[in-house]
């Protein structure tokens, strides 16, 4: 790309950050520096009743401690609703999103008689609702990919994982763009908001790859760039499962300066970097340390 890299690290504010969420700080960080670039923070509050009062600040802070500030003011999701507003008539315009009355029981009742699996939607409400009142609104992935040409499998290329694919009618299936409860679905709000960023490099945790080839065809149905991007490792919980906060991932403790460098060098660890210095962590003195490394592997 000709752009200036510019990344980003964007959390949800369900809780403070813990171990796993550090990793995608400092490698996003990391990555930015390592490019000469800029490093953003976005906090991703558009799913309000999983969010956390006072969380953000508190990441935030956490941040700070850690020497990672934003090149830029922070921004909220939740101060951009006309940004996905906009896009999702752009998407109706074209007749590439339709209204969706399916409840969630709907749509596990048809998977149980057609699949006998789950989570892939069957395209019940794609030619119209049949009587059903609308709930959410989704994105026709066949229109989409019919109309730009695009191949049935969206394929990228992963910096970190190598190539990727997925068959994104088959394996998702036309996804919600608007929930039935009236809030932007995460797919729409990141696609927008990286846009509207100009981010051009994406580095986020492993968990999420798999959401990419849905991004990427919204990109395309919204005429938007694609930035690249790199996934990185997870921490793992005891059972091991991604850690997370729902499986007891404990809020970091950087009140101290050994506790903050104790917190990198376990970051830096998963992404096989040597051991951050024992001296104060500052912006540059961090700064100083990540010029020396390169980007995240």
């Amino acid at each position: 790309m000709s752009e200036v890299y510019t990344g980003r690290f964007a959390p949800s504010p369900t809780g403070h950050l813990h171990a796993g969420s550090l990793v995608a700080a400092l490698a996003s960080w990391l990555d930015a520096r390592a490019h000469g670039g800029r490093w953003l923070v976005r906090i991703e509050d558009v799913d309000t009743p999983r969010c956390v009062p006072g969380a953000d600040p508190a990441i935030l802070q956490q941040l700070a401690a850690c020497g990672l500030v934003p090149d830029e003011a922070v921004v909220w999701q939740t101060q951009r609703n006309d940004l996905y507003a906009t896009a999702l008539q752009t998407l109706v315009t074209r007749g590439w999103a339709y209204p969706c009355g399916c409840s969630r029981k709907d749509i596990e009742s048809a998977q149980t008689v057609a699949r006998h699996s789950a989570a892939i939607y069957p395209g019940t409400c794609r030619h119209g609702l049949n009587g059903r009142p609308a709930r959410a609104w989704r994105l026709n992935v066949q229109a989409v990919q019919a109309a730009l040409g695009l191949p049935t499998i969206t394929r990228w290329q992963d910096r970190r994982l190598g190539p990727q694919q997925q068959n994104v009618g088959q394996e998702v299936g036309d996804f919600v763009l608007r929930r039935a409860d009236g809030l932007w679905a995460y797919q729409l709000a990141v696609v927008v908001d990286d846009a509207a960023q100009g981010i051009t490099h994406v580095v986020r945790g492993q968990d999420l790859a798999d959401n990419t080839a849905r991004q990427i065809l919204l990109q395309a149905a919204l005429g938007l760039p694609t930035p690249d991007y790199l996934h990185t490792p997870l921490v793992l919980a005891a059972n091991g499962e991604k850690l997370s906060k729902q499986n007891g991932a404990l809020a970091l403790d950087l009140h101290t300066q050994q506790t903050v460098l104790t917190a990198l060098n376990a970051a830096a660890q998963v992404l096989g970097l040597p051991l951050v210095p024992e001296h104060t962590v500052t912006e540059q003195a961090l700064a100083k340390w990540a010029a020396m490394r390169g980007s995240p592997r």
